[in-house]
């Protein structure tokens, strides 16, 4: 009985974010490659980084991701216009973290402005060419916000569909 006690409260979480992965990631394989013909792989690594069997956790997870992919992707393409120097990537990274920490102030997914950052300005490395640079940069950032929105999008459904208890509610 205890077993099944246990799997009633605490391993169902497993469970529901297994079939919340499963939905995103199959929604987001056809997304990409059937409608944009590209590569999965940006959009379910955000949406799995964004996802949470609860949805007070997932917004918060969401909001720090969007605004700190914007930031990173604001000083990445920053970083990528004003041309090539070998000190690019570390005083971008270095600047992100400032910005994240300091004036956006969310700690949920505060690391993602640098990486967002280094990911644009991958880019210009990559292909040695500063417009092919953003333009892959932002194409990036693009399927990180689509991964981030189905994510959020499948774990509001799944609530509604399927909820859960508060993390911390007594079992019953």
């Amino acid at each position: 009985m205890r077993v099944l006690d246990r799997f009633r409260h605490d391993d169902v979480r497993g469970l529901h974010y297994a079939v919340s992965i499963f939905i995103a990631t199959t929604l987001l394989w056809v997304l990409m490659n059937k409608v944009a013909h590209s590569s999965a792989i940006w959009a379910v690594s955000s949406m799995v980084a964004t996802s949470d069997p609860h949805m007070k956790e997932a917004v918060s997870t969401f909001r720090g991701r969007i605004l700190n992919t914007v930031l990173g992707c604001a000083i990445g393409l920053l970083a990528v216009a004003l041309g090539h120097t070998d000190w690019r990537l570390p005083f971008s990274m270095a600047l992100t973290v400032l910005l994240s920490i300091y004036v956006v102030r969310v700690q949920a997914m505060w690391r993602q402005a640098p990486i967002t950052a280094a990911i644009v300005i991958a880019g210009s490395l990559e292909h040695h060419d500063r417009l092919t640079g953003m333009q892959q940069g932002v194409m990036r950032v693009g399927q990180v916000i689509i991964g981030c929105l189905v994510g959020i999008v499948v774990a509001w459904a799944l609530s509604r569909l399927w909820p859960l208890p508060e993390p911390n509610a007594p079992a019953k």
